[in-house]
Formats: structure tokens, sequence, C-alpha cells
């Protein structure tokens, strides 16, 4: 366990939180501040997000599935432990690493898009591993990334969706954890074994109705305290950068402890910059027809997940006024359950149970899809090879129904940070060809024209079976 904290200590604390921040001030700079400038088009290119061709899945599906896997335990519990452990100006930070993510969710799914590839049966498959092979040259690397991936998305962050879906099922219905975590594994089984397509159909779905199910009854329990949201606001702006009482008040927080949970904890909330969403970026036949597209679509994602989503925990949490309840210092997904049943009594554990069973299967089963598609990229995807992905899966779900929570989330946290580094660093070494296409898509733009990409125009990149032909 000293190990693990070591580790976990010294990749958050000084090294993954300065190289977020300063590659992703890059990026923005570089892309002339895309997600501020072009605020508004994330919004207007959903028009089109629907339309898809036999090649690939809609830039909507893509959406959903990237949501699927952002918006889980990250949104309800996640903000839950940076509240405890940092204090309440950890959300500050937590925007901060939104914003930023923005522009760098933009870039790796670009990339993505750029160098996907398409197999026979006309699945498109892509990201990191893919675009550090291909634009890189650096196939170790890939293969490096893919298995960090694999380990992160495929075993040990289902566990952390799996240990917070038991603790809210406990906490509202009083059932054995054994119970529980059989019966996610078999249902989870049946979906992960019909295909990405029907993950990607599933999302579509299950997404957009909890996603808006929870903020509506969210937003409800905020309006009761609207008077207070200007005084709330300046207290995460002060405490952001001071010292401030977490939990019961017993112990004061740098500006340091404060800054790593806000980023970590939106980090593994967006994903914006880890690697993992791109593997569904990749994916989507995006319209309009251009790589950046789809980095735009992927770039919404992280602001309804972190600025929509995980602001409403935030606030529903701190006006429950449970932070301040010096009899106990709950942590994870207990603290959530207890702020929503201020406002709706018992009903709101069991709301908050079946929110976080819904966020966190969608994510798990989105986790194994990333994971396949690594699989592909090692050429491990035989049946033998996913059928043994396919059960290891499904016993980290079990395994994550009895492990203590710290464990779980350190674990999640080091390999989260390891995938991180490598990605951000292939993202930089790629950057100016992010630049470029940015530049092109948006000049097609000003000149009124729905903008396609041209891969003749850039002959440099290495594009396998020409998969941008397929596109009109």
């Amino acid at each position: 366990m000293q190990l693990i904290d070591k580790l976990n200590n010294f990749l958050w604390s000084y090294l993954l939180t300065y190289f977020l921040i300063l590659i992703g001030l890059y990026l923005t700079v570089g892309t002339r501040f895309v997600q501020i400038k072009n605020f508004f088009h994330m919004f207007t290119i959903l028009k089109g997000s629907n339309r898809s061709n036999k090649f690939g899945i809609s830039s909507f599906q893509a959406l959903c599935t990237t949501l699927a896997s952002r918006v889980g335990t990250g949104n309800l519990t996640g903000v839950a432990i940076a509240l405890n452990l940092g204090g309440i100006g950890s959300i500050f930070w937590m925007w901060i690493a939104a914003m930023i993510g923005m522009a760098t969710s933009f870039s790796e799914s670009t990339l993505a898009q750029v160098y996907k590839i398409i197999d026979k049966k006309g699945h498109y498959y892509g990201g990191p591993a893919y675009y550090i092979e291909k634009g890189l040259n650096m196939r170790w690397m890939g293969v490096l990334f893919s298995i960090l991936l694999i380990i992160s998305f495929g075993l040990v962050f289902n566990s952390v969706q799996s240990n917070s879906i038991v603790k809210a099922v406990s906490l509202a219905f009083n059932i054995n954890s054994l119970h529980i975590g059989t019966w996610i594994s078999i249902t989870c089984g049946i979906i992960i074994f019909g295909g990405s397509r029907s993950v990607s159909r599933i999302s579509e779905f299950i997404v957009p109705f909890m996603a808006m199910s929870y903020l509506s009854l969210s937003c409800w329990a905020i309006s009761q305290n609207v008077g207070q949201i200007f005084e709330v606001l300046f207290l995460i702006i002060k405490n952001a950068f001071g010292t401030k009482e977490a939990c019961s008040g017993m112990v004061g927080y740098s500006i340091s402890q404060v800054m790593t949970q806000g980023i970590k904890r939106g980090l593994f909330s967006n994903e914006a910059g880890m690697g993992s969403t791109p593997n569904a970026a990749a994916s989507a036949s995006p319209y309009p027809p251009h790589p950046v597209s789809q980095g735009y679509i992927q770039m919404l994602g992280v602001f309804v997940d972190t600025m929509i989503i995980c602001s409403t925990t935030a606030f529903l949490i701190i006006f429950s006024g449970v932070l301040n309840d010096t009899n106990r210092c709950l942590n994870g997904i207990e603290l959530t359950q207890l702020a929503i049943s201020y406002f709706f009594g018992d009903f709101g554990k069991v709301f908050i149970a079946v929110s976080t069973f819904f966020f966190s299967f969608t994510s798990i089963i989105s986790n194994y899809c990333y994971a396949e598609s690594n699989m592909i990229f090692l050429k491990r995807n035989n049946a033998h090879s996913l059928f043994i992905l396919k059960i290891g899966t499904l016993i980290m779900i079990i395994f994550g129904t009895y492990a203590e929570t710290p464990l779980v989330w350190k674990l999640a946290d080091i390999s989260m940070g390891c995938m991180a580094i490598i990605n951000l660093t292939a993202i930089f070494m790629l950057s100016k060809l992010i630049f470029v296409l940015t530049k092109d898509y948006n000049s097609q733009r000003r000149e009124g024209k729905i903008p396609v990409f041209d891969a003749k125009k850039y002959p440099k990149i290495r594009i396998k079976n020409d998969v941008w032909k397929n596109i009109k």
C-alpha cells in the first residue's frame, strides 16, 4: 500500500497535474482558443450528428458512447471525494481541468479520426495507439499504451464502477454485495458479448435519459437555494487559492492538495487527455466529413460531463450542508446519497442508487469496448483472446464489489496517470497536424462551405486503406 501511495503522490503531485495544464494550454493557444471562440459551434454541429453510413456509427452515437464512459462514478463519487479531500476550492480546479481539457479532447479525437482504420466488416477502429504508430512511427509506444489501457479500462476502472454501484445499492436497499456483483456481471456480460455496436445503441438510449433525469432532480433541489449560488461561487474561487477545512473541519489543506484533487477527479470524470475517448471517436463516421468535426463533438462531451453534471453534483452536496456535518466524515457515493436525501428523503437514496447503477453500467460496457479496440491493435483479436478479456472484465467487476474504496481509486489513479503521460506526449508531438487541420476546417466554414477532409492535401499522413474515400 505504501508503494502505491508513493507512486500515486509522485504522479499527481509532481508530474501529471502540471503536465496536463501545460499541454492543455499549449493546445488551447495552438488551436486559437477553439473551446472559447467556437463554443457555440459544438452545439450547431449536433444537428447532423445522427448521420452515419455503413462504415461507422454516427457522431451522436460516438458521443453517447464516450459520455457513457465519462458520465459515471466520476460525476457522483469523484466529485464527493474531491470535496471531501480537497475542500470546496477543488471544484474550481475541476472547472479549470475541464476548460483546458476541452482543447485536449478536441485534439486527441481529431487525431483519432485522421489515423483510424477500417476492418473487413466495415467497422472503424482507432485511438492513441493507432496515431502513435502511424503518426509517430513508434509502434512500441503504441503497444505500451494499449497494454495500459487494457489494464485500466478492461480491468481496474470496472472495479471502480462496480464498487460505487455496490456502495449506493447497499445503502438504499441493503442487498448483499455478492448478489449485486453477480447481477452486474451477468447483465454486462450479455452486452459485451453482443459487440461494440450493441454498446453504442444502448448508450444512445440510456445516457441521455439518465443524464436528464439526474439533472432535472438535482436542479430542482439547487433551485431551492438559488439565492446562495453567487455566495457559493465566491467561496469556491476563494478557497481554490488558500487553505480551507475539508470534511468535518479537522484538517486544513494547501493549495497543492486542493488543485491536485480537483484536477485528478476532473480528469477521471471527463477523461480529457487520458486517451480513452479517442477509441470511440475513431469509430464514428463524422458529419461534416472532416476529422475536426468529431473533435468538436467530443469537446462538447467534456463540457457536458464536468461543467454541467459534475457542477450539479458539487452544488447539491454543498447546499445540503453534509460537508459541515461534524458527526461523520463520509467519502464517495455515500456523501452524494446523503446530500440528495437531504432534499428528497429516502427517495433520494433510491434515486442515486438507480442513477449510479445505470451510469456505472454504461461506463463498464464502454470501457470494455475501449479495451477490445486495443486488443485489435495488438493483433490479439482472435476469439480466444477476446474471451479471456471478457471474462477478466467480469471478474474485476466482482472484485470491485469487495475491495476497499481507497485502494480501488488509487489503482485507478495510477493507471490513468500512466496512460495520460504517453497520450499527452504523442499529442504534443503531433500538434502541428492538429493546428493545420483546425485551420483548414475553420477556413472552409468561413467560406460558407461544409468542411470536407481531402487526404490528398496531406500526402505525409499515413492513412491505411484510404478510409476517408468512404466518407461522403
